[in-house]
């Protein structure tokens, strides 16, 4: 999983988070209709902006992973606009090489939820893909965890394989939550099989 804080952010989340309002605005579904469209086709600056940052996110995804060859892929994105309450339930992204989240805008500290203290609201939490690794952990052992919770902050990328089950938690606030989703589609070629 990478994860980064990308920037300069600031300026370009305040007119991309006024332009996804815009379309929320004219498409009450869109955040709910993910495949209506891709909004990382849009030619607008800001959307151009984060079209870029993705990309080179990938890049260094790739070349962190000594995966030095040439690769080729299609984005697909859409956004997210989390009202009071709302979430997205346990999935992964199939068809997808990578997927990830850029946020854009996030609500400050929630209200008080009553008693509970587990709670993350807006969080993203990822799980392990190996059922039951972890029955026979010790102690300092990696995989006692069987998620691994993301706080997002504004600004915030992250980039994960597309079969890696996650959640989005409800956000608590009146204020909405604003992130854009996205998944890595590669233009298949028989260069990526693997060498047996």
């Amino acid at each position: 999983m990478l994860q980064r804080l990308i920037p300069g952010h600031e300026q370009a989340n305040q007119v991309l988070a006024d332009y996804i309002e815009e379309l929320d605005a004219q498409s009450p579904d869109m955040t709910t209709d993910y495949l209506g469209g891709n909004l990382l086709v849009h030619e607008h600056p800001a959307v151009q902006w984060l079209r870029e940052c993705i990309n080179k996110t990938v890049m260094d995804y790739f070349k962190h992973l000594g995966m030095d060859y040439g690769i080729k892929w299609s984005l697909q994105g859409w956004a997210n606009v989390n009202r009071l309450g709302d979430y997205h339930d346990l999935h992964n992204h199939p068809h997808s090489y990578l997927s990830g989240t850029y946020y854009v805008r996030l609500p400050g500290e929630p209200p008080s939820a009553g008693r509970r203290r587990d709670l993350r609201p807006g969080c993203i939490t990822f799980y392990d893909p190996r059922g039951a690794v972890n029955m026979n952990a010790i102690k300092r052992d990696p995989y006692v965890e069987m998620e691994h919770t993301v706080e997002p902050r504004n600004g915030m990328i992250l980039l994960w394989p597309a079969f890696l089950h996650h959640f989005v938690h409800p956000n608590l606030s009146e204020t909405p939550r604003i992130s854009v989703s996205y998944n890595v589609v590669l233009n298949w070629s028989n260069d990526y099989l693997p060498e047996q």
